[in-house]
């Protein structure tokens, strides 16, 4: 069963996605912050990251960075799951290493199919 971490500083949305997710089969680790996150990875292995931007301390776009430097994480596939919804957010996402971008409110149906592109 592959192992998705989501990331978010909203209890709602976490729920939201790892209910969606679940009901798919995937298994879901939930963390509040970045740092709780990168924590988690340390810790256990991943098949996909789900990452706000937005949050408390590091926000999405360093907690990605920091995730494909790692030699241990790097080949994880990050997505980005946030209300940053311009074109430069999308831009910017992109460059720190995020391997896609789903803007909220988002479609569970397309949360579950871009998971599906990344995790086989």
């Amino acid at each position: 069963m592959a192992k998705i971490l989501v990331v978010d500083d909203s209890l709602t949305e976490r729920e939201i996605i790892k209910k969606a997710l679940e009901a798919e089969g995937y298994s879901v680790v939930l963390a509040n912050d970045g740092e709780a996150g990168l924590k988690a990875l340390d810790g256990e292995k991943f098949d996909c990251v789900l990452l706000d931007v937005v949050m408390p301390g590091k926000n999405g776009y360093q907690i990605c960075r920091e995730i494909k430097k790692s030699d241990f994480t790097k080949d994880i596939p990050v997505i980005l799951v946030t209300s940053k919804g311009q074109d430069s957010d999308k831009f910017w996402g992109k460059k720190q290493g995020a391997d896609d971008y789903i803007v909220k409110p988002f479609q569970i149906e397309e949360l579950i199919q871009t998971v599906k592109r990344f995790v086989k």
